[in-house]
């Protein structure tokens, strides 16, 4: 949670996820501007100095820790949701259990796609996490509303077999594949349906299993 005293004195906080990796001596967020949101108003306008409040321990279900081991993981975000993948995409770790890490970033215009399309873009010269790349990022950005060279919703491409197709990867399997979800209430339930369609099963930090969703946004 981060967060910024409200004019009654009172703290208000809004669920972040941290997009630096776990390394980094830094903190780092990604968030839109909502030019009249009780938080985002102000905090857009934070400067060094400024005090900001941070909750001190972490909560999230996307962790390495809530997979079974397998060869090829998929990060499945919309719009700002991409956040705990950018740190994921910089954590050695991730490339450690893997043969091949696919992010799929869909949101509505090209702009919105920038941060990914600049941090993945960025790694491979990257001097602490370019060596463990290697060739196994891959990138697959899609719009929805403005024109792209890969249009619709993830969900739909995943159903129709076109992502797969775009790829050159054989379809999701439980054998083979593991998935991190952050979206929306609704792209993650859509997920989690597809994904329980090619045969994953949904795992926890205390119970791994094929693939997780954010939930640390929910209730």
């Amino acid at each position: 949670m981060i967060g910024l005293l409200g004019d009654n004195g009172k703290p208000l906080l809004r669920a972040y996820s941290i997009a630096s990796p776990s390394w980094d001596d830094e903190l780092e967020f990604y968030s839109i501007k909502v030019q009249d949101g009780p938080l985002t108003s102000r905090l857009q306008h934070i400067k060094p100095g400024d005090d900001i409040i941070l909750r001190p321990k972490p909560v999230g279900t996307l962790v390495h820790d809530a997979l079974i081991p397998g060869k090829r993981l998929y990060f499945f975000a919309t719009g700002t949701g991409i956040a705990p993948f950018a740190s994921l995409i910089r954590d050695p770790e991730t490339y450690e259990e893997y043969d091949e890490v696919i992010l799929a970033h869909t949101c509505r215009d090209v702009a919105e796609l920038e941060y990914g399309r600049q941090l993945v873009e960025s790694l491979a010269d990257d001097p602490l996490i370019g060596e463990f790349i290697d060739g196994k990022l891959r990138y697959y950005p899609t719009t929805t509303r403005e024109q792209s060279p890969v249009m619709g919703r993830i969900t739909d491409r995943l159903k129709s077999g076109e992502m797969f197709a775009d790829l050159g990867v054989p379809e999701i399997s439980p054998e083979n594949d593991r998935a991190m979800v952050c979206g929306s209430i609704g792209l993650n339930t859509d997920l989690k349906e597809i994904l329980e369609g090619f045969g994953l099963r949904e795992g926890a930090n205390s119970d791994p299993a094929e693939y997780v969703v954010e939930k640390a946004f929910v209730g």
